[in-house]
């Protein structure tokens, strides 16, 4: 199956280590060669880059390691299909508008016999059915909350909710971010650290790359990074439970009280 991986901060920080390591595995140290993208959110905006060529041999993820783009969120993926051709239109991350304010989202997984009635608010491009799962988020999301957005708590809420009712048709590990939060559901396999000072010395596990985080960091900082996969192999990484659904604010893991129990 496909990889994840998403980077929530409290201040803009660049992705180039982790996303580094983590193209390797789109056809080096791994296998999944069907695709890649990533997103940056920037303000109100996002940079989007994907492609249909394997991450490894991609110029367009060579641009990415070599230009450290700054952002509070972003998701990345590297595909290996299992719905949907390999082409553009099928690459990861999906980006939507809802609320005046973007959305991206990426899956890892297979949904079986997933086919929601969609009321045209939001439509898939591709033939995924991550794509498809994004869009009925969407809707269901849009159609409970009507024009105006809710705050953080109600939509953790209802991400609880979703998540579980999508992975009934099979696996869903997935992230999703509207630029102020990350929201990150596990059904089989997923693991964050969170980065915070005293910053440590990292080691790849894929590459032979090393860095001092605290040479570039300051005492405030901090970030969260979420893989599929540990990406190092000195760091000690928290793996999620199967049904986990977790939010991440400025870098951390926030907790809200609801009816269902804590996030």
């Amino acid at each position: 199956m496909c990889q994840l991986l998403g980077m929530n901060c409290n201040t803009p920080t660049d992705i180039v280590f982790s996303f580094t390591g983590f193209s390797t595995r789109g056809g080096l140290t791994d296998e999944h060669k069907d695709g890649w993208g990533i997103a940056f959110f920037e303000g109100s905006g996002v940079r989007l880059f994907v492609d249909h060529q394997p991450a490894v041999s991609s110029p367009v993820a060579d641009l990415i390691k070599s230009y450290p783009i700054k952002s509070k969120n972003v998701i990345a993926h590297i595909r290996k299909a299992t719905q949907g051709e390999v082409m553009l239109e099928n690459c990861h991350p999906f980006v939507r508008e809802c609320w005046g304010r973007y959305w991206v989202f990426a899956h890892n997984g297979d949904l079986k016999n997933f086919a929601p009635a969609l009321n045209g608010s939001f439509l898939p491009v591709g033939t995924t059915d991550s794509e498809q799962a994004f869009c009925y988020l969407l809707q269901q999301m849009r159609s409970r909350f009507g024009e105006v957005m809710p705050g953080m708590s109600e939509l953790a809420d209802f991400m609880r909710e979703i998540t579980a009712e999508i992975a009934a048709f099979g696996t869903f590990n997935m992230m999703l971010s509207n630029g102020e939060a990350l929201f990150a559901h596990c059904s089989t396999k997923l693991h964050y650290i969170i980065r915070q000072y005293p910053f440590p010395v990292a080691n790849l596990s894929d590459e032979q790359m090393t860095v001092d985080f605290s040479q570039v960091t300051t005492p405030n900082d901090k970030v969260a990074v979420i893989v599929t996969e540990p990406l190092t192999d000195n760091e000690t990484w928290t793996q999620f439970a199967p049904g986990q659904m977790t939010v991440f604010v400025d870098g951390d893991v926030v907790q809200f009280a609801s009816a269902g129990g804590a996030a």
